[in-house]
């Protein structure tokens, strides 16, 4: 679950200059997909395991219970990659024809059955060396797709893991692999005695061979689930319990981070509390675990158990820039977006990551507060807008892809959830909450698609949606707003012109939206809500007195791009009057005026008072290039601000002055800064002024661990632009 930060000052500058899109992906070239037909219904796996770690082999049983779909079925075709097949069984154990082309295993029944028989057998299987290309699948070389040995490293003990997304089920047990098939699931695991195994549901026994040094461990996943969110890790595993109520809640994690690991773990069970009200429906499994696991950045839900990349755990150093309750909060909402109810076929991702990554937010809002929140849904706004801008532009719900993991990107996840949020301003806040919990409590345990969701606000709330989610689901873009306003002393009147601007030829609609005009003047502020419905939209509004500052969709609920020309004295208004989001924008258009020395006064006032960091961050960027001497020993000041990202902004437009003689302070900051990021930025500078004699500086510093390797990194760019 990937995040991606933006400075707003770079956003745009860069964005909203631009109508046009860089479309370097043609996803339409991508293959036409449509939901998986199956002719069975599978009721049931139990899976057996066994492991030799050290030739690097497992065997597997796998019983399959399941239905037919139709009369007369004769054959079964189950996906099935990397292991071999040795033989199928009926449930009376007797042996079954088979075959196992590519992908594949067909096994042939020696008697028909009918629509609605139930019927079982087992296939028995193994694997050496299992290894699965899962650049084949669509996924990065890193991910270990299927199941996999892990060797021990100085980061992790040797593991065994088996991750089944987004279609990795099929590499480890034969399966129905698809998600619009839930089914229940039984997993039962030998493994040396000093591993603890983990897997989905409900642990029902642990059993212990001390002459074979063995523990076997059974889990049942009691409630029906889909193939891509089962799980098996299993290792030398600390477990860390907690509890919400009767709810156990555990944290897996390696003996060395045991000292750090609740720093990122201990707010789960308050935000599944927060869940469990926010979404009208208590968490549906009998416990929930987070493991953590290598070769992941973020996280993947698993049903009831949720993996974690190990990076997550950090030291209290890196909590004020790599802190993880959103990344929990993300993986807890998926427990009901998307392991409760599942999308029904991958062109719906959005069901469960646009709502991951919503409830992200939300979460985020409830625990730091408004304006930590509105910065988070503007990141993701403007993470979406980067790839609208420079990949390609898509419907949210799409169904051109080559491999499923194409449609998890910035239109499913930041877009999506700003597509909520819009979503939930229009409707309101008590029937977007009946809607979530009537959708949820409807379709629990099922496959759904997006009309269910729009069928689900027509229950709840009476409102036809259809208008919505035609232009924001089904169709690519966003709007791109032009503005500007002019106000008329003798009628007392404001006359605001409102032109949605974007290039349509592409699909993209005219959008139909309200949007919120607020007008401050000195008697005080009146808002407005109107519609948008034209491309071309112009609206007068009674006012008595010159305005001091007119917002255009104040509260901040559009995905947009706008152009909104102001005055410098508006601007300066804005700057130290409107909401955090509102003296961003300003913050970063009175970066246009360079020179001006009351721009100049009020955005160094802005950056050591406003008592939001971002605010003090983007007034930094803006004052960018200024060489004057006052203005440098400002920006030192400002590397020591409380906020280490203000630090690193701070530190950044020194580095970009080209000052030989700022090395000494960079330094400084590297070896007294306690953020990893300034420090970070520290290097950077010294790459950007410094000389080769800082080389045993920045090699030394190219060998500290830190978080994500951010120094690391830093000091490796740095050393390759004073070789340059």
């Amino acid at each position: 679950m990937r995040r991606f930060f933006i400075s707003l000052f770079i956003i745009l500058l860069s964005i909203s200059t631009q109508i046009g899109y860089a479309q370097k992906v043609d996803v339409y070239s991508r293959l036409l997909q449509s939901e998986r037909s199956r002719d069975y219904d599978v009721i049931h796996y139990l899976i057996k395991l066994w492991f030799d770690e050290e030739a690097k082999t497992f065997w597997g049983e796998n019983t399959i219970t399941i239905s037919p779909f139709k009369d007369g079925f004769t054959e079964c075709v189950l996906d099935a990659e990397t292991f071999t097949v040795t033989s199928v069984k009926d449930e009376n154990g007797k042996s079954l024809k088979f075959e196992q082309p590519p992908h594949q295993l067909i096994i042939n029944f020696s008697k028909q059955y009918n629509y609605e028989d139930t019927l079982s057998f087992t296939v028995f299987y193994s694997a050496k060396n299992p290894s699965v290309d899962s650049t084949k699948f669509g996924m990065s070389k890193r991910y270990a797709l299927g199941l996999s040995f892990i060797e021990e490293s100085p980061d992790n003990p040797s593991l065994i893991q088996a991750l089944s997304f987004p279609t990795g089920a099929r590499h480890w047990y034969p399966c129905y692999d698809h998600p619009n098939d839930k089914t229940t699931q039984e997993m039962i695991v030998t493994v040396k005695s000093e591993y603890k195994a983990l897997s989905n549901g409900r642990l029902v026994s642990v059993k212990e061979d001390k002459k074979k040094r063995t523990k076997t461990f059974h889990w049942n996943q009691d409630l029906p689930h889909p193939t891509y969110l089962s799980v098996l890790v299993a290792g030398p595993y600390e477990v860390i319990e907690d509890s919400l109520g009767s709810l156990p809640i555990n944290y897996w994690v390696y003996k060395k981070d045991l000292k750090d690991a609740m720093r990122s773990f201990h707010k789960t069970p308050e935000i599944i509390a927060f869940f469990n009200k926010e979404f009208g429906c208590d968490y549906p499994w009998a416990k929930y675990d987070q493991i953590t696991i290598p070769g992941i950045g973020g996280g993947a839900e698993c049903t009831s158990a949720t993996i974690i990349g190990q990076t997550t755990i950090h030291d209290e150093r890196a909590e004020q820039d790599f802190p993880s309750h959103w990344l929990v909060a993300h993986e807890a909402a998926h427990q009901w977006w998307g392991d409760l109810i599942t999308l029904r076929d991958w062109g719906h991702t959005w069901l469960n990551e646009s709502f991951g990554t919503y409830f992200d937010y939300f979460y985020t809002k409830h625990e730091l507060g408004e304006d930590e929140g509105a910065l988070n849904l503007l990141n993701k706004k403007n993470s979406y807008l980067y790839e609208a801008h420079n990949r390609y532009i898509r419907p949210i719900v799409f169904h051109c892809w080559d491999y499923p993991v194409q449609n998890f990107d910035r239109h499913t996840y930041p877009k999506g959830a700003a597509v909520i949020h819009m979503m939930r301003w229009i409707l309101g806040e008590k029937p977007f909450q009946k809607t979530i919990s009537h959708f949820l409590h409807k379709h629990a345990f099922h496959p759904v698609d997006t009309h269910d969701f729009l069928t689900a606000i027509k229950e709840a709330t009476g409102q036809n949606f259809d208008w919505f989610f035609e232009q924001w689901l089904f169709k690519p873009g966003h709007p791109v707003f032009d503005v500007s306003y002019s106000w008329d002393p003798d009628s007392k009147n404001i006359q605001m012109k409102i032109t949605q601007v974007q290039n349509t030829s592409k699909g993209i609609p005219i959008f139909k939206t309200p949007v919120i005009i607020s007008i401050v003047t000195p008697e005080g502020k009146k808002s407005e809500k109107v519609w948008l419905k034209e491309r071309v939209e112009e609206f007068a509004f009674s006012c008595d007195q010159k305005p001091l500052m007119v917002r255009f969709d104040e509260g901040n609920y559009l995905l947009k791009e706008w152009t909104f020309e102001k005055s410098v004295d508006e601007l300066l208004y804005q700057l130290k009057n409107d909401d955090v989001i509102g003296r961003m924008w300003a913050a970063s258009e009175l970066g246009k005026f360079k020179g001006n020395p009351r721009v100049t006064d009020a955005l160094i006032h802005s950056a050591k008072n406003d008592p939001f960091w971002a605010v003090r961050r983007d007034a930094v960027y803006s004052l960018s290039g200024v060489q004057d001497e006052k203005y440098i020993e400002f920006l030192k000041s400002k590397a020591k601000d409380e906020n280490s990202k203000v630090r690193a902004a701070a530190l950044d437009r020194l580095g970009n002055l080209k000052r030989a003689e700022l090395v000494c302070f960079f330094k400084e900051r590297f070896e007294n800064d306690d953020s990893y990021v300034a420090r970070a930025e520290a290097l950077r500078a010294i790459g950007k002024c410094g000389s080769k004699s800082q080389m045993s500086f920045l090699e030394k510093a190219a060998k500290m661990k830190s978080p994500r390797n951010v120094l690391k990194r830093a000091a490796e760019w740095a050393i390759g632009q004073i070789n340059k």
